[in-house]
């Protein structure tokens, strides 16, 4: 797609805090589609979890698909890059997501044992959204 706008780190990733609801029987994180914590309907969901300490998931880059990235339990690395720059940013609590909103590359790293890593979609599986050459990623980025 020639037209995917240039997408920077600054503008495209941010974390964001989620409220906690707990009390002593536990705890509790409502997320609802269009808040202040999710800024898009929801339509798909999908988590991955038993994945090895050394194994590297995503590793591709969406043309419109915004997402926020939610360790459930354990921890894991998030590597985003705009083409430019390159960040890690640790998962490591239910009660923070990663938005990943425009045309940048992630990838899912170095995950402890148990973690789970959940995902929030604003649109259905659509393999024509992905980009899953690095190098076409770069010069992509680069327009």
């Amino acid at each position: 797609m020639s037209n995917t706008p240039r997408a920077t780190l600054q503008q495209n990733t941010r974390l964001i805090d989620f409220p906690s609801l707990g009390d002593v029987r536990g705890q509790l994180c409502a997320l609802e589609s269009v808040s202040a914590y999710v800024p898009f309907d929801i339509k798909r969901v999908y988590y991955m979890w038993d994945v090895g300490a050394d194994q590297v998931r995503g590793k591709h880059a969406h043309y419109t698909l915004k997402q926020v990235l939610i360790c459930l339990g354990g921890a894991c690395e998030v590597v985003v890059d705009d083409g430019r720059q390159r960040q890690t940013v640790r998962l490591d609590s239910p009660l923070k997501g990663l938005l990943i909103d425009g045309f940048i590359w992630r990838e899912m790293q170095h995950f402890t044992p148990g973690a789970t890593l959940m995902v929030l979609a604003n649109a259905h599986y659509d393999e024509a959204d992905y980009v899953r050459n690095y190098d076409q990623f770069l010069e992509e980025s680069q327009r």
